[in-house]
């Protein structure tokens, strides 16, 4: 029999039995001189009877003090003898039981709708506020919604032309390859027009908005959370949604459907010089029939997802940054959690606008 304590663990090997107890507790009383263990790990116990359990009971009078010594490693047959011949309380730790499939998905459902829930709960009183705001500035930071007009909206122009260019370009050049086979060079117009304003140039400004200022959001919220910030607030009785959350909710209202209308020009650009140099269409010709096209439900159709996509990407990234935990790692989730919660959201979103308004 041999033993030995390593990191406040008292590990025992061989037969513990009324021949071994002797000398085992001579040696263990050697060993207690230096440090107390608060664990017995016995998994290289081959051998126990009631003289091996008398002599834990009499470790666990001696080194605790609530009546409690944890044992690790032990065997069913172990285990039993334990239960059958100890006089004292002497515990083994719970196994973690394996989840099944059908729990595994149960269990991401509940938490799928917890989180639904207190997103909703959290929107319920962003608009609130947002609806107060409107009339009252009390509880807000002065000059605060000029301030996320200009970080949300102007500062993402550069990126946002660049793309809508590209991706104008882009789709003109592919769509007029098979148009001339058929002699509909006309219609590249038209295909520019309805494609850019009813589906890409909303979905292009709120991904966009989502990657850049929907993790802005979240990681700024989460440092105040992870920096005591957030509570700071709520001791001087100000509301952590109306001073922080309220302000960009009611900046990205307005600039997002700018950003829209702005993304669809500059890709009408990047169309048009495809449309003028390979297709041979006048200037004129590009500009009256995209024009014409259009109807007033396609324009308020795109502005109504801009505005839907703005809020949705403002409540889940402010939703990430409450919900934090930890320290810098956790600033780091919460920003990623945000971005792809946010993307995958204005996709649907996209999905039931495209379903709805044909």
């Amino acid at each position: 029999m041999s033993c030995r304590i390593v990191n406040n663990i008292l590990y025992l090997e061989g037969s513990l039995n009324a021949e071994t107890v002797p000398e085992t507790l001579i040696e263990v009383n050697s060993l207690l001189k230096y440090q107390n263990p608060n664990t017995i790990d016995l998994s290289n116990i081959i051998v126990l009877d009631s003289a091996g359990v008398a002599f834990l009971d009499e470790l666990q009078s001696r080194l605790t003090t609530e009546g409690i010594l944890l044992l690790q490693g032990a065997n069913p047959e172990v285990q039993e003898v334990i239960k059958t011949f100890s006089s004292l309380k002497l515990e083994f730790p719970a196994q973690e039981r394996k989840m099944g499939f059908f729990e595994k998905i149960g269990d991401s459902l509940v938490l799928a709708g917890q989180n639904f829930y207190n997103v909703m709960l959290l929107a319920s009183e962003v608009f609130y506020w947002a609806l107060i705001g409107i009339f009252s500035r009390k509880g807000q930071r002065k000059g605060s919604f000029a301030v996320q007009c200009s970080l949300l909206g102007s500062q993402a122009l550069p990126i946002l032309s660049l793309l809508s260019f590209i991706v104008g370009f882009i789709l003109s050049l592919q769509a007029s390859v098979q148009l001339a086979n058929f002699g509909a060079n006309v219609f590249i117009a038209d295909l520019m027009a309805f494609s850019m304003v009813r589906e890409i140039a909303p979905l292009i400004t709120a991904i966009i908005v989502a990657g850049r200022s929907g993790s802005a959001i979240a990681s700024e919220i989460a440092t105040m959370q992870v920096t005591e910030e957030i509570d700071a607030l709520k001791i001087m009785a100000l509301s952590p949604v109306r001073y922080v959350v309220v302000p960009k909710f009611l900046a990205i209202t307005v600039v997002m459907p700018i950003l829209v209308m702005f993304s669809i020009l500059v890709s009408e650009i990047g169309g048009g010089i495809i449309a003028i140099d390979y297709l041979d269409l006048s200037v004129y010709t590009f500009v009256q029939r995209s024009i014409n096209v259009l109807t007033l439900k396609d324009i308020v159709t795109s502005f109504g997802k801009s505005i839907i996509f703005a809020w949705t990407i403002v409540i889940i990234g402010a939703y990430c940054g409450f919900q934090v935990k930890g320290g810098a790692e956790g600033v780091g989730k919460a920003t990623t959690s945000s971005v792809v919660a946010s993307i995958f959201a204005v996709i649907i979103w996209d999905a039931i606008f495209s379903l709805f308004y044909l």
